[in-house]
């Protein structure tokens, strides 16, 4: 493991190295040893090896819902926005391996947190909504979810909501128009998520 840490924590972009570790790591351990080592990374210095546990957490949480519990309430106060970034692809994979439309009570759950990490991790990991399932079959339930903190507190969350309504807006336009449409802009909050929604692309 010592080789491992020593090798990933050289890392200064990308982060593929380190989730094809975490899955080697995830199938060669039983799911308790996965978790506790899990753990024991999350107190390393280095956020190379913090986000190596969560991917790990994240391979078992479906499996277990002590990792998912892991990643809520000890990863989403982590000070790194990398580790952050992790959490979001996480959230992801426990959505995928579970099930997203079995997941929706879960989705939601994270989503009405008071964390806005929290929060993030959905509205960023779950992108893009529509081409996931379930949500590419309704997708004006994936529109309602993310709308709903288009006036969040937190400016990070809401450049992520702004940019999964934008994500979304590719195909379906309409909805996105028809939702943004009765957004309050005299409201610096939503205004500045509608300005991340209807951004267009610079011309190259």
């Amino acid at each position: 493991m010592k080789e491992i840490i020593e090798k990933l924590s050289e890392i200064e972009n990308g982060f593929k190295p380190i989730e094809t570790e975490a899955l080697r790591i995830f199938k060669l351990n039983t799911i308790d040893d996965a978790i506790t080592l899990s753990c024991e990374l999350l107190k390393h210095d280095k956020y190379q090896i913090r986000s190596l546990a969560v991917f790990i957490l994240g391979f078992v949480s479906a499996n277990d819902l002590r990792a998912l519990r892991i990643l809520k309430t000890e990863v989403s106060k982590d000070s790194s926005w990398q580790v952050q970034e992790i959490l979001a692809k996480a959230f992801d994979q426990y959505c995928k391996d579970n099930g997203y439309e079995k997941s929706l009570p879960i989705i939601k759950e994270w989503l009405n947190d008071k964390n806005p990490n929290i929060c993030r991790a959905a509205t960023e990991g779950l992108r893009i909504w529509t081409s996931r399932p379930y949500f590419k079959d309704n997708p004006k339930v994936a529109i309602k979810l993310i709308s709903e903190h288009k006036g969040s507190d937190s400016e990070y969350l809401r450049k992520s909501v702004g940019n999964s309504l934008k994500d979304i807006s590719k195909k379906h336009n309409d909805l996105i128009e028809e939702e943004i449409s009765s957004w309050d802009l005299t409201d610096k909050k939503i205004n500045f998520t509608y300005k991340y929604v209807t951004k267009k692309k610079k011309k190259k």
